[in-house]
């Protein structure tokens, strides 16, 4: 992922929860993510809930289940989920 994108991405969650998000602990969490990750559901979960934790913001399980649904639809690869994820920040 690009400075830019991540930059834009830090910029637009902490524009959404109103709550400064710290760009170390997004990274910490992104450097753990591997594909063999993204296969699995319970791991996927515990992402969502990692993220969660560091934005100071509770996810519903409504939403939980729509991010798993996007993730395993996007292919895995990163340029999906990088529009994954600007898809999900225009919500």
């Amino acid at each position: 992922m690009d400075k830019k994108l991540s930059k834009d991405i830090l910029n637009s969650v902490t524009k959404k929860t109103g709550k400064p998000v710290s760009e170390t602990s997004l990274k910490k969490i992104a450097q753990k993510v591997s594909p063999d990750i993204l296969q699995s559901e319970a791991q996927i979960r515990q992402l969502i809930k990692q993220v969660s934790g560091a934005a100071g913001v509770p996810v519903s399980e409504d939403t939980v289940k729509e991010i798993i649904s996007a993730v395993k639809k996007s292919g895995m690869n990163m340029g999906g989920l990088e529009g994954l994820m600007k898809m999900m920040l225009k919500k």
